[in-house]
């Protein structure tokens, strides 16, 4: 890892809850003297020093004129809940101490400003987690996980994030890496005895077999990447049909609000209109897209030829069609959609009440919000495609680039060993292939990444 951990972390501190005036704030402390600078604004019944771990004790954050209490005129500044926690059995690994005070603005920037008075640093974005990473009480991917179950929005974004919290991707990996790692020690073994080309440490059968493995186990999550964008970014669901047969209707009726204009005119939807929907825990984002037709208008034909590039995206598409007249061909000019899942739909129910759709066809009236029948269909579509519980599922970009570095080395490993390569090239591959897999857990990475990664945190976390 290429950085100084050995450096000397000055006690940080921070407003750990959202921005802005509520019932109450917590602010928190760590480092090697949380205890002793909160216990010179904090008066309890005793002395947070003495205090056990994991105890929460009431007081007074008060402050003397010269930033002492005894024997002098004070302020008190707020009752407070102090919790203490001790090193190593904390969240960052340090001395913790988190104040629980009132919602107000001006306790919370004057505990703070108080704080660093006495001896505090502001702490920076994401420094909280990275204190946790850098002392060993997470790797990378949990630190991550910490980010995403922050900015979860749905259930289905909190079951993700938490398994990767309690070690999902890490687990996966651990046991593969310290086996592979192994054989290349063995390997480098081989390399300190170059002279004796009859000696052969590392078996190379075996080697071709754990290779084989690692190139299953890694596929795996590579594939699962289309699944953990899905749920992070929402499953694409481009609404397709022909001019006026109610597609912006329907995206209103699902959404429950007027988020589409509409209107009788053809060709009223010129651009894609986009917008989200949560439906059982699982983030959907709607396409509504310009009507497909043949038409001489150039700033129509490109809002059909969006339409296209949103049907070739998405996930699902609703092929709406208008039971008065033949709209049935607009999936027609769309090239690629057989691996998609379409939802045949039937508009203007409230029209023509006695019209009997074809077999595994939905007849609903958008109009009139009755479109139960489409979010049925796609609720059950995320639980059959993007079903996590009994797998380890990646979404995050960083992850899916280094797996498929990891890949492309696993896989240059076993064309290697097809055409008997010396042990020197193996090596290299087998390197690139554990360097890869390291940088994901944290293993391996340098100050800049961390940087990257830790910026985008909140402060306070």
């Amino acid at each position: 890892m290429e950085m100084d951990k050995t450096k000397e972390m000055n006690t940080i501190c921070a407003i750990s809850t959202p921005y802005g005036s509520g019932g109450i704030a917590v602010i928190r402390v760590s480092g090697e003297d949380a205890i002793a600078i909160v216990d010179t604004l904090f008066r309890g019944r005793k002395s947070l020093a003495e205090a056990s771990a994991y105890t929460v004790h009431y007081g007074e954050i008060v402050k003397g004129e010269n930033g002492k209490v005894k024997g002098e005129k004070f302020e008190i500044l707020d009752q407070v809940l102090a919790s203490v926690f001790r090193a190593p059995h904390s969240f960052t690994g340090e001395d913790v101490v988190e104040i629980a005070c009132h919602g107000s603005m001006y306790i919370q920037q004057t505990l703070l400003q108080w704080l660093i008075d006495a001896g505090c640093q502001m702490a920076k974005a994401g420094e909280f987690t990275q204190r946790a990473f850098l002392n060993g009480k997470m790797d990378l991917t949990e630190a991550e996980a910490v980010a995403d179950l922050i900015a979860a929005q749905t259930k289905a974004e909190k079951d993700l994030a938490l398994s990767q919290l309690r070690g999902g991707i890490s687990h996966s990996l651990a046991a593969l890496r310290e086996r592979l790692l192994t054989f290349t020690s063995l390997i480098e073994l081989e390399l300190d005895f170059a002279d004796h080309e009859e000696l052969e440490f590392a078996d190379r059968q075996q080697l071709y077999d754990l290779a084989q493995e690692i190139d299953s186990t890694i596929q795996g999550l590579v594939n699962s990447f289309k699944t953990g964008n899905a749920i992070k970014q929402g499953i694409p669901v481009a609404i397709i049909g022909a001019p006026n047969v109610g597609k912006s209707t329907l995206l209103n009726a699902l959404l429950g609000e007027e988020r589409a204009i509409v209107s009788d005119i053809q060709g009223t939807t010129r651009d894609t209109v986009e917008d989200t929907l949560i439906l059982d825990g699982m983030l959907f984002r709607f396409i509504d897209t310009a009507g497909m037709r043949q038409t001489e208008d150039t700033i129509e034909n490109l809002g059909i030829e969006r339409s296209r590039q949103a049907a070739q995206r998405a996930s699902v598409i609703i092929h709406l069609q208008d039971p008065t007249q033949d709209t049935s061909d607009t999936l027609a000019s769309l090239s690629d959609i057989q691996e998609k899942k379409i939802i045949h739909v039937f508009n203007k129910a409230d029209i023509l009440p006695s019209f009997t759709p074809p077999e595994n066809a939905i007849y609903i009236s958008a109009k009139n919000g009755e479109v139960g029948g489409i979010k049925e269909h796609l609720i059950l579509f995320a639980k059959e495609q993007f079903d996590t519980r009994n797998a380890v599922t990646i979404s995050n970009t960083r992850h899916y680039e280094a797996l498929t570095r990891a890949l492309s080395a696993i896989r240059r490993v076993q064309d290697g060993l097809d055409v008997q390569l010396s042990g020197e090239f193996l090596s290299m591959d087998l390197q690139d292939c554990l360097s890869a897999l390291g940088e994901i857990t944290g293993q391996i990475t340098s100050q800049e990444v961390l940087n990257n990664i830790f910026g985008k945190f909140c402060i306070g976390k």
